[in-house]
């Protein structure tokens, strides 16, 4: 490739924070839940690198075929329908890849131009590639919405999955996390603890397993939740004790988890937590999530599925 920037680079990364920042300075976009992606195109190649600088063109053919040919550069996200979706495509064998581009699709959301031409952009501040982003105008090419104000950003923070801010007059940092925060979106619902599973110190919890309703009344597995204090940890055993069910399994596949060989013990559906959590995926709690408090107050009955979809 003779591109004024070339593989391999780091995108630039973002700093957490838990509210926006406010001020004329900043951009916001939304933020998505997909594989970052550093795009390279040179005429009709096409090189697509993940944010570990790992290959992704040959796991994503249609995102390929939807880039015009020119010289750029584009920072962005590659999106599907599920990040689960995302996970199945990355995959040795090329028939499975075909298929699953056809019946589920990704594409690829830019929100940055680092290159076009025979012109490196990365020290332009953020308004100004933005604006050299916009005018490129490549065809096909999905562009992330981007507001001037933390009003009209605060949406987001509701209906997605939380907001990127970036310093506007900031220039690209290749790998560095200064420039960009991210704030995630946190939601917060009650779920049934339905199991344990042990902590690796003898004696001690390691995380809780969260349960929740369905409209037929069966009781489903969405997720888990860990991050408990040391002492948390050492007296939560004895305080579920009297709640087991009598069920539990080691060393094997069970239905309190579908993807990992975990030991857990059984309980009977009878305690309730409130949780927060920042991702959902496949109705499943993806990670984040933390237990705030235990409800005494709360029927798990009254814990069902549709907290999911508010």
């Amino acid at each position: 490739m003779s591109l004024p920037i070339s593989p391999p680079l780091s995108p630039q990364l973002a700093r957490s924070r838990t509210s926006l920042p406010e001020g004329d300075g900043w951009a916001y976009e939304p933020k998505f839940d997909g594989f970052r992606a550093l795009v390279f195109v040179d005429g009709d190649e096409v090189v697509i690198k993940s944010r570990n600088g790992k290959p992704l063109d040959r796991y994503f053919p249609e995102v390929v075929a939807a880039l015009p040919e020119g010289r750029y550069v584009l920072d962005g996200e590659i999106v599907a329908a599920s990040f689960d979706t995302l996970g199945q495509r990355i995959h040795p064998a090329a028939s499975r890849i075909e298929r699953l581009s056809v019946e589920t699709p990704a594409r690829l959301i830019a929100f940055d131009l680092l290159a076009l031409g025979d012109d490196a952009l990365v020290e332009l501040p953020y308004r100004e590639r933005r604006a050299a982003l916009e005018k490129a105008a490549l065809e096909g090419v999905e562009l992330a919405p981007v507001v001037w104000t933390a009003d009209d950003a605060r949406g987001w923070l509701d209906t997605e999955e939380g907001v990127i801010a970036k310093e506007a007059d900031a220039a690209y940092a290749p790998g560095e996390r200064t420039g960009m925060i991210k704030i995630k979106r946190v939601r917060t619902i009650d779920a049934v603890v339905v199991g344990w599973r042990p902590g690796k110190a003898e004696g001690t919890l390691g995380a809780i397993i969260l349960g929740l309703y369905t409209p037929d009344g069966d009781l489903r597995v969405v997720g888990h939740s860990s991050g408990f204090s040391a002492k948390d940890k050492r007296e939560l055993p004895s305080r579920l004790a009297p709640y087991e069910s009598g069920e539990r399994g080691s060393g094997e596949p069970s239905r309190w988890s579908s993807d990992k060989d975990l030991a857990w013990i059984g309980l009977r559906p009878e305690l309730v937590v409130e949780i927060t959590f920042d991702h959902i995926s496949d109705n499943r709690i993806r990670h984040g999530a933390k237990v705030q408090r235990w409800r005494d107050d709360k029927q798990p009955s009254e814990c069902t599925t549709a907290q999911l979809d508010e």
